[in-house]
């Protein structure tokens, strides 16, 4: 698997936002397949950070609703946050 294809986006949330600020943790939306190794091998070449270690989640899809009918699903997808050691930092835009 290419490692720019395994993270997908950075997940910004207030929740996200907080463990960045206070943990030096960073929230990813990355592909289901990934496994940890993958994730931590990618935001360690992509970024040039040291991981120190990486957390996943498998989130599944809500139903879609509009008004009183029901109209599909979201899609699942997995979540992986990552946190870095002392002193590294990934310089993130909004919406990356």
């Amino acid at each position: 698997m290419d490692i720019r294809n395994i993270i997908k986006r950075s997940v910004v949330t207030e929740k996200a936002v907080l463990m960045k600020e206070k943990d030096n943790k960073y929230t990813f939306a990355v592909d289901k397949s990934a496994n940890k190794f993958q994730i931590k091998y990618a935001v360690e070449t992509l970024f040039n950070v040291k991981v120190k270690s990486v957390h996943t989640s498998n989130c599944v899809g809500k139903s879609l609703k509009v008004g009183r009918y029901t109209g599909g699903y979201k899609s699942d997808w997995k979540k992986a946050i990552v946190k870095l050691d002392k002193g590294q930092e990934i310089q993130l835009t909004d919406g990356d």
